[in-house]
């Protein structure tokens, strides 16, 4: 194993790589003291090696897949943020609140958020939701560290040895970390400076000598204002640093800003009219030395001083007058050092009874904002220098433009799967007021299309006089006496606000709005049910005895009209912190997503847990779908009954925050995915961003140093020599340096079988081949066998790997609606395996055929799915014809 592990691992290999500051980086950067070979945190655009780190290599600094995927090939505009204002400046829950607003509002003008910070002793780039309230949480802490460059080391080294500290890192800290990861623009509130009295003390922010040292642009709002604004230039220019003040609309000379007013007094040392002139600034810094051999780069930062919106701007009277007391009182306390800041800042919020609050958040929105369009108009500079066009945007993944890749709307991504509008009778104008509507259908008039019969349990007549006597225990059991299919998944009332124009934000906009069932379990069943026919479907979930809760609930008979099983929907107790599942989508007059908001908190609880007994199914149980909207834990609870009675399993991963949560170890149940051939997942189908964010969580979780892991992975043989070439000609190049091929086989021990959705591209299959596939003998499938397997094969079960780069269908230029597209895919795929077919080219197309209906539709599942029925049954007389 060991040579085959060294051959694998490949030390002479040399894939093209690009790095800052000399590290390697995927979504992380590695520095590295003795490197053996090229780890798995290596190189994003290059072959990654399947090797363990050495142990002289240790990760500092992990970049977000949205900030990583934005970064490559200048594929997006990133705007970095610092935490210090989260974590020393404003109180929780007021920090989150902003933290989330000012990520917003970067988005909405087009650019990718990167708020930094270090968690764990790690530095994050690019935060997820639970992150944020990770940083937001540790506000007023007494171990929670403020980080300027000089603690970088130091809470690094903590790590080390043992001791995860949490840090806001502050300009200087941030400009250090922003320009490792290659991040040009950096958006702040306000600057440190040389301190009054600064000539005497000392007293110089380290945020200046960065600026000295570092080539970031910082837009901030000047400098605070209680400091020595002359000298803090007069420091500047001493630093070789270039200062500029947006006009914003004024003429002539104007002042340099001091934080809480637009006029210091100073004038500034130069004037930009827009955003199109810093960003032309930027480039010349960064670009005016490349036709100069050997030429050292400009290596000093720029300030962009954005003056505070006239709306919050405070009297220059009143400020300085509450800054000379503030100052004064200081002083007088000898209070000095880092303690100075936080003590002056506190005072002047006092002394103008909280007037400078609304100020210093209007600044540092304004000027993230301005930093986006910076940072946009920055990119198209780069990328026409790349002589790139602008890259083409998934259009079954069109929310990709607000936030998606990587949602974190929950603050999640908008690129998470959620219904759009209505679906048959089920979807009827759903009322969210206190007056519920009552159905006026029978419980028994369920699906006689579709083949099944009525469970004897009915939720919503048993259940209530239940739960009121008895509580959650004593949840009626679940029966699905027929169902072949059982999808283990959320339920949600969904609500779509399509505004007239551009949503602006901090007022009410116009729109027009819809309710409707929904949710990604919901989806999937609906789907496989409509393909399916006589196939019948289960569906699994949550709902909160509340307003949302009753809505579904009594609109469950009409979705039974439309034959879907819904027994399982089970009616739970509410209270303060318990809420049925709602999702919020709001988008543009074009339909584009651009903010999304989710409350799926009820399916973090394991109140199904206990219950999972109780459900009874039939032998006719072919597949279960179980979407990551559950508790980890709750989940592969669920897949561990349903693999162990030989059901197949298929995980539905939602969103990138979602679905590495599936690859955590469990430290409470012990119960973790399993290692080929005790997996107990069969099918995934995660898209490129989700792939990544399963791939990165296994690494950071230690899964790929798992000893049954490295079995099956030297079981498949390949060596480092010609594997790039080979991804290469299986998928394409561009594909490969992104590392989906890799990063799919590297998962396979986990899910034997991945379907990545690459919207426009397509679709990758890689499938974990037993040794009695007939592909593996089958010339007009020998180009697409990644490898054959030797050795411990035959123990394992394995024959080789297979690896195919379906095309999209069809290129859709008239998107409507993009939400439940990704859930309609695999619904269609589970109702085509629920028959028995293989996972081959007609049944993935016959998939793909159906997301293209679902993105031709205002409703998250296309009704006309059912025309795909005759295609399906005509697929599976073809099986049967050829098996026979």
């Amino acid at each position: 194993m060991a040579m085959l592990r060294s051959q694998f691992l490949g030390t002479k290999l040399q894939p093209k790589s690009f790095s800052y500051k000399g590290a390697l980086f995927s979504s992380e950067l590695s520095f590295r003291y003795r490197p053996r070979y090229l780890a798995i945190n290596g190189d994003s655009r290059g072959l990654r090696s399947f090797g363990t780190p050495s142990e002289h290599t240790k990760t500092y600094v992990k970049l977000s897949e949205e900030v990583q995927w934005a970064l490559h090939n200048k594929n997006k505009p990133v705007v970095a943020m610092e935490s210090a204002i989260y974590t020393h400046g404003f109180p929780n829950p007021h920090n989150l609140a902003l933290a989330q607003d000012l990520e917003a509002i970067v988005r909405l003008h087009g650019a990718v958020p990167a708020t930094i910070a270090i968690i764990g002793g790690i530095a994050k780039i690019g935060l997820d939701q639970q992150e944020l309230e990770i940083i937001a949480s540790s506000a007023g802490q007494p171990q929670t560290m403020k980080i300027s460059r000089k603690d970088i080391p130091y809470i690094f080294g903590m790590g080390i040895a043992g001791r995860k500290l949490i840090g806001g890192t502050t300009v200087a800290g941030t400009m250090v970390l922003a320009h490792a990861a290659g991040i040009q623009v950096f958006g702040t509130g306000g600057l440190g400076g040389v301190h009054r009295g600064g000539q005497d003390t000392m007293d110089i922010s380290a945020d200046l000598t960065e600026l000295g040292r570092t080539p970031v642009a910082v837009i901030s709002s000047g400098c605070k204002s209680f400091l020595d604004i002359p000298r803090t230039l007069e420091y500047l220019e001493t630093q070789g640093v270039g200062v500029f003040t947006f006009a914003d609309g004024r003429s002539g000379d104007v002042d340099f800003p001091a934080f809480y007013t637009r006029d210091s007094g100073v004038k500034s040392p130069v004037v930009v009219r827009n955003e199109y002139e810093a960003a032309s600034i930027i480039y010349a810094a960064n670009n005016m030395f490349h036709t100069v051999p050997n030429a050292s780069t400009f290596s000093s930062g720029l300030l962009f001083a954005n003056p505070v919106p006239e709306k919050f701007a405070i009297p220059k009277e009143e400020i300085d007058f509450a800054i000379s007391e503030a100052v004064r009182e200081a002083a007088e306390n000898n209070i000095h050092g880092p303690a100075n800041t936080p003590y002056i800042l506190a005072r002047i919020k006092d002394i103008t009874k909280g007037n400078s609050l609304p100020a210093n958040r209007g600044l540092i929105e304004s000027n993230v904002a301005m930093a986006a369009k910076v940072s946009v108009e920055l990119n198209k500079m780069d990328r026409a220098e790349l002589h790139l066009e602008q890259p083409r945007e998934d259009n079954v993944a069109k929310a990709r433009k607000s936030a998606e890749p990587f949602a974190n709307i929950q603050y999640d991504r908008p690129h998470t799967k959620r219904p759009g509008n209505a679906v048959g009778k089920a979807f009827k104008s759903l009322s969210l007021d206190s007056t519920v509507p009552q159905s006026d259908s029978k419980d028994g008039d369920r699906a006689k299309s579709s083949g099944t019969t009525k469970s004897s349990i009915s939720i919503s007549d048993k259940l209530d006089s239940v739960q009121k006597s008895h509580g959650e225990r004593d949840l009626p059991d679940i029966s699905f006496p027929l169902a072949s299919i059982l999808v283990f998944g959320s339920v949600a009332v969904d609500t779509n606000c399509t505004a007239n124009g551009t949503p602006q934000m901090h007022t009410s906009n116009i729109a027009k709005m819809s309710s409707s069932i929904g949710g990604v379990g919901y989806n999937v069943a609906f789907a496989a049910h409509l393909v399916g026919g006589n196939e019948s479907v289960g569906l699994c979930s949550l709902v909160v005895d509340d307003v949302a809760g009753q809505t579904i609930l009594s609109n469950r008979s009409l979705i039974q009209e439309d034959g879907l099983g819904t027994d399982g929907i089970l009616k739970i107790s509410s209270s303060t912190s318990r809420r049925t599942a709602q999702y919020i989508a709001v988008n543009d007059a074009k339909g584009d997503l651009v903010i999304a908001i989710a409350d799926m908190g009820v399916f973090e609880e394991r109140i199904l847990d206990s219950h999972l007994s109780t459900i009874q199914v039939s032998d006719n149980l072919k597949w279960i779908v179980v979407d990551a909207n559950w508790n980890p834990d709750t989940a592969r609870a669920i897949m561990s009954k349903y693999s162990s009675l030989g059901v197949k399993v298929a995980f539905e991963p939602v969103s990138v925050a979602k679905s590495s949560r599936i690859l955590q170890p469990s430290l409470k149940d012990r119960v973790n995915l399993g290692v080929y051939p005790q997996n107990m997942v069969n099918l995934t189908t995660p898209n490129q961003h989700e792939l990544s964010a399963m791939h990165a969580a296994a690494r950071e979780y230690g899964l790929f140093e798992n000893e049954e892991w490295w079995k099956v992975i030297d079981a498949f043989g390949i060596s480092s020599a010609g594997a790039r070439d080979r991804f290469v000609s299986i998928t394409n190049s561009a594909m490969t340096d992104r590392g989906i091929p890799l990063q799919t086989v590297q998962l396979l021990p986990f899910f034997p079988t991945i379907v990545t959705k690459l919207g426009v591209d397509g679709v990758l299959l890689t499938e974990l081949l037993k040794p009695n596939d007939p592909r593996l003998r089958d010339p007009i499938h020998s180009k697409y066998i990644l490898c054959r397997t030797f050795n411990m094969s035959d123990k394992l079960s394995i024959g080789g790997v297979y690896m195919r780069l379906y095309p999209c269908v069809e290129k859709v230029e008239d998107v409507v609606n993009v939400n439940g597209v990704g859930d309609t895919f695999l619904g269609v795929l589970v109702a085509g395996l629920a028959r028995g077919l293989p996972l081959r080219n007609d049944l993935i197309n016959l998939a793909q055929k159906g997301a293209v209906m679902t993105l031709r539709s205002k409703m998250s599942v296309h009704p006309k799915l059912r025309d795909l029925n005759k295609p399906l049954l005509d697929l599976v007389r073809g099986h049967h014809v050829e098996k026979a």
